[in-house]
């Protein structure tokens, strides 16, 4: 049986992470949500499946996106990654290759269609 594809969503402001888990999920996918890089680095280096990085870039005190991005590809090469921010824009920052940015605001569709279209990319044949 196939699995939904997994999400690991990283945003800092909590009504926004339970919004975009519970939207995700509606469109078909398994969402972890954390509420900072740090926690998103300790689900990673568990082991646990991720299909797709989605993750705020300014996430108040610590880590920003932007590291923890480079950090999740150098642990999973070909991990797919979506950057989103209502402050920066993708030439104020160094994007990994082959990243996606959606400025905040954003709909919760534009979500799930650019995760979807990523995942699509990675998936072989």
């Amino acid at each position: 049986m196939k699995r939904e594809p997994a999400v690991l969503l990283v945003e800092d402001e909590p009504l926004l992470g339970e919004l975009m888990t519970e939207a995700l999920i509606d469109q078909g996918f398994e969402v972890h949500a954390a509420p900072d890089a740090n926690d998103a680095l300790r689900y990673l280096l568990s082991g646990a499946e991720v299909d797709i990085l989605f993750t705020d870039i300014d996430l108040g005190d610590g880590m920003d996106g932007v590291a923890l991005a480079q950090l999740a590809r150098e642990m999973r090469p070909k991990l797919p990654i979506v950057y989103t921010s209502g402050r920066r824009s993708p030439d104020q920052i160094a994007v990994v290759p082959g990243a996606a940015f959606l400025p905040k605001p954003y709909s919760l569709h534009d979500v799930g269609a650019t995760l979807g279209r990523l995942m699509r990319k990675r998936a072989p044949g």
